[in-house]
């Protein structure tokens, strides 16, 4: 059967790769083991949405889709649930976290439906039987520790614990600068970590209330860093000057030119 493009073709690709028979290096894979490959496939994903390429994006998401059938299978070999679980239960639970759209409800603003969408969330665990946990618990402990913190901030900032714009933002970021700067100059090392942490996550706080995706703003940083950095090789390259061999004063002066050269339009 011609099954095209169709889930259940890779389902069945799936399956003869488990099956006696099958592929070896897939017979040996675990929940443990496709972890790693998991977050890679996710991280790869990211990438293609980021430099906009679409041919890539398709890729990376199949790659992704198949890391969901492979764990999918290997919880059907456990008894636990098959794909057809997975499918079936995030379409359930899209239709009822959408009670404007496939219900009576009503929700006129984004933040009307992400409250709502908390509130379904909630009542889903407890009918559930399961204990009511605090607000900061549906916080993934996995996650990267930028994005991690942003979603702190955002379940904080639902029940008010946030501050009203960014200027006292701006300020305490000033405070945690000087905390961090006196440790620093006072060579209390045990504390550095702990100041700059701070630094950092009110950072994240700033970027929420100008509405900036932190994860987002590193990366573009990250990428004109790489740009600058780049550059600054090619011109010693034309000067036939070796990159250790440099000294920081003519790196600086090249990071400054670097500057104007990528300059974009």
């Amino acid at each position: 059967m011609d099954h095209g493009g169709k889930l259940e073709r890779l389902v069945e690709i799936m399956d003869r790769l488990r099956e006696p028979g099958g592929c070896p290096w897939d017979h040996e894979q675990s929940y443990a083991t496709l972890r790693s490959y998991l977050l890679e496939e996710c991280y790869e994903a990211a990438d293609a949405l980021d430099r906009g390429d679409s041919p890539a994006l398709r890729e990376e998401l199949g790659d992704l889709l198949f890391q969901i059938v492979f764990l999918s299978r290997i919880a059907k070999e456990d008894g636990k649930f098959t794909i057809e679980d997975v499918i079936r239960g995030i379409a359930d639970k899209m239709i009822r976290r959408h009670p404007h759209v496939f219900g009576d409800a009503t929700a006129r603003t984004s933040e009307e439906v992400v409250d709502a969408w908390e509130r379904i969330k909630r009542a889903e665990k407890q009918s559930a039987g399961g204990k009511p946990g605090g607000l900061l618990d549906g916080v993934p402990g996995c996650l990267p520790a930028l994005l991690k913190a942003r979603q702190l901030g955002d379940r904080a900032a639902r029940v008010g614990f946030d501050w009203n714009g960014p200027e006292p933002v701006l300020e305490k970021l000033e405070e945690e600068l000087s905390e961090l700067r006196s440790a620093v100059s006072e060579g209390r090392n045990d504390e550095v970590q702990d100041e700059l942490g701070d630094v950092i996550f009110t950072a994240v706080m700033l970027a929420r209330q100008l509405k900036v995706d932190p994860e987002a703003a590193l990366e573009r940083t990250n990428r004109k860093f790489r740009e600058r950095f780049a550059w600054i090789e090619q011109e010693l390259v034309r000067r036939k000057t070796r990159l250790d061999e440099a000294g920081a004063e003519l790196l600086e002066q090249l990071w400054g030119q670097s500057k104007s050269a990528l300059r974009r339009p």
